[in-house]
């Protein structure tokens, strides 16, 4: 049943007390009036929801219920008792971010339904003016002592054949590169099935969330999840009538998808909706539908940029385990923290410093403690001149997906990284998840990380998670949870096929709209012929400065080896520069997949750092600058693409110029095949 012209819109939110009634239609809409909502019972008492914007129809009827194994369900044969409406206009200032402040600002009814046995199920809209969220609620109330989660069948019904970003659901990985297609042509290739570092596709019509789309009106739709808390993640399975998708949860190791306390709440279901692939980015629901801080002094909580020996592993320079190659030695850490300190990197990661490291690459069956340095590497040297020199250590407990093991060991190795003055900590979680038949991304897992980041909280450390969950926007009440991998990252290009243009230009509109990511950017010398003949990176040197403003990120990794920067230290001013807290942002240009360009201004500052990316395409842009202050005049010192610049030919070709510019200026910008631009904007 398509709503779209049989329901109005009457009024921001209309409360209904029809009882027993299962077919009059409760409508609602968000403060804007851009986007309504119908919400109703059909003649079997099944729940049913659709959203519109303006005219258009984007979710169509879609039905709604969970399902308990042991017969505790809401499907069907459900009565509305009440409802509850409420309207929020409120502003809050996140630890970090994109923006200064966010407003959050939604309508919201909280209905009660009740089944056969009188239990009652509770059902929470938030509309939004860039989209809709909604999620289910069970009271203690209903005198169940467990409830064992056999489906949550939510369903969302799309009105047409939409363009779609998508990666595969598997359920152990997020490491898969975007794949652009129509709905209908959703199909995990063999080759994704086989994935050589997990396995955990169980249905090749499949997807992660976040799931984006564009339909033929032009609009751009991205389905998600936030506050993704003690309940499995949700993947989105392809409808035989191939437009529409079935939530789809990660299982326990029993078969089941979760186990659930007497009340509990599920993570909300989200549908971003926009009229430009840029308002996606620009959004902050996913935020907003998280709890406030929960670290009540966050002053240890700091946004910051690191280098360290992870790319020399990666391309074969160094070993990650103790060898006579072997990089976490107490010489390079040295070397590094000189190089850092002498060009203001902050921070310095050394991975594959501890005894135990083995048992990651399959070399030992001897699980690491997390605190026992190996013999080649001096922890307490290397803290003490770390500090003397005004360099952050970043710690790293590569778990190989040992989770029991890391359990074990979680809280005393973050004490013992806090005696050595460590604050920040990598955490990977490499494989097959133990104990054995668990996924990355199951209701266990979920629990799991929830309770690193709190344990980190309590020692006032912060993380870059690999291998993670997926962000559902836990940041803002655990701010310390920093950045996160869950995608293909720039690793790939050092010793497989590599990642093409155009994959860092569609991650602002698909993953990073979960929160931010750890994609470690910044490589100069994206030839490495004496390592890796074979492998290289994809893009141009000027696409790789602009990713620092592209892809966001509290913590930025200077990825390369020292000697590469040396080569080119006038290109890598703008790393040195570029901040990673940001008062605003807006993007201003973007066609998913193919370019897009962002503006960030700098945390309590009047400059503005632009990045702008290409895929294989060459370009040329305009770039206006009216977000400047009409009072104020600037510098601009652009790093862009050389004239005979290209990602395959010629890829470290640059050139950097500056000119005065103002709020009434326009950049035209020209973009070398898998090119970029990198703009630091000054005031003068």
């Amino acid at each position: 049943m398509n709503t779209k012209n049989r329901h109005s819109v009457v009024a921001i939110l209309i409360v209904f007390t029809c009882i027993s009634c299962n077919t009059e239609p409760a409508n609602f809409e968000s403060p804007d009036k851009n986007i309504s909502m119908s919400f109703g019972l059909n003649a079997e008492g099944k729940p049913w929801y659709n959203v519109s914007q303006k005219s258009e129809t984007i979710i169509d009827t879609s039905y709604l219920g969970l399902q308990f194994k042991n017969g505790n369900s809401f499907l069907n044969k459900l009565s509305i008792q009440k409802n509850d409406t409420k309207s929020i206009d409120k502003t809050w200032v996140p630890v970090w971010g994109q923006h200064k402040t966010i407003q959050n600002t939604y309508n919201e009814v909280q209905i009660t339904l009740s089944n056969e046995k009188k239990e009652s199920l509770q059902i929470v809209f938030r509309v939004y003016n860039d989209g809709i969220a909604f999620r289910y609620i069970l009271p203690e109330s209903n005198g169940v002592k467990e409830y064992v989660l056999k489906d949550e069948k939510t369903e969302f019904n799309l009105t047409g054949n939409h363009e779609t970003w998508w990666i595969p659901a598997n359920y152990n990985s997020y490491e898969h590169p975007t794949v652009h297609s129509k709905i209908s042509d959703i199909q995990v290739t063999e080759e994704q099935l086989n994935y050589f570092l997990v396995k955990g596709i169980e249905n090749q019509k499949a997807v992660h969330t976040p799931l984006t789309m564009k339909t033929n009106e032009g609009k751009y739709i991205s389905i998600h999840e936030a506050s993704l808390i003690d309940y499995p993640s949700m993947t989105l399975v392809l409808k035989d009538n191939k437009q529409g998708f079935d939530c789809d949860l990660v299982p326990a190791i029993d078969g089941t998808k979760a186990k659930l306390a007497s009340s509990f709440q599920t993570p909300w279901r989200t549908i971003q909706i926009s009229d430009t692939p840029g308002g996606l980015i620009e959004s902050s629901l996913i935020l907003n539908l998280n709890e406030p801080n929960k670290i009540k002094n966050t002053d240890w909580v700091k946004p910051t940029k690191y280098m360290g020996i992870w790319w020399g592993i990666h391309i074969g320079k160094y070993s990650f385990e103790p060898s006579p190659n072997h990089g976490a030695t107490t010489e390079n850490a040295l070397a590094y923290i000189d190089f850092a300190s002498k060009h203001g990197i902050k921070g310095l990661l050394i991975e594959g410093w501890n005894k135990g490291i083995e048992y990651f690459v399959g070399k030992s069956k001897d699980l690491p403690n997390f605190q026992t340095p190996t013999l080649d590497y001096d922890l307490k040297k290397v803290a003490a001149y770390a500090k003397e020199k005004g360099i952050e250590l970043v710690g790293y407990h590569e778990t190989g997906a040992n989770v029991l093991n890391y359990e074990k060991h979680m809280d005393s190795a973050m004490s013992y990284l806090k005696e050595n003055g460590i604050n920040y900590l990598k955490v990977g979680y490499v494989g097959d998840i133990v104990p054995k038949g668990e996924h990355h991304h199951g209701q266990w897992m979920v629990n799991f990380y929830q309770k690193m980041v709190e344990t980190a909280a309590k020692h006032k450390i912060m993380l870059i998670v690999h291998e993670p969950i997926k962000p559902t926007g836990l940041a803002r009440t655990w701010p310390n949870m920093m950045t996160r991998e869950g995608v293909r990252g720039q690793e790939f290009n050092a010793w497989s096929e590599g990642n093409p243009p155009e994959h860092t230009v569609t991650l602002p509109f698909t993953r990073i709209l979960g929160g931010p990511i750890d994609y470690t950017p910044g490589i100069f010398n994206l030839k490495f012929d004496e390592y890796r003949k074979d492998n290289s990176v994809r893009t141009t040197l000027a696409h790789q400065l602009a990713l620092y403003v592209v892809l966001y990120s509290p913590i930025q990794m200077a990825a390369d080896l020292p000697e590469h920067y040396q080569k080119h230290l006038d290109a890598f001013q703008f790393i040195k520069d570029v901040p990673v807290d940001w008062d605003d942002t807006k993007v201003l240009n973007a066609d998913i997949g193919k370019y897009v360009t962002i503006a960030r201004k700098e945390k309590k500052s009047e400059d503005w750092f632009i990045g702008s990316l290409t895929d294989e395409s060459k370009r040329e842009l305009e770039i206006p600058l009216d977000f400047l202050n009409d009072s104020l005049e600037y510098e601009a010192i652009i790093y862009q693409d050389g004239i005979d610049a290209d990602y395959l030919t010629n890829p470290t070709a640059y050139e950097i110029k500056r000119m005065h510019v103002s709020s009434k200026s326009h950049l035209k910008i020209q973009l070398a095949a898998g090119g970029g631009v990198a703009i630091h904007i000054k005031k003068i």
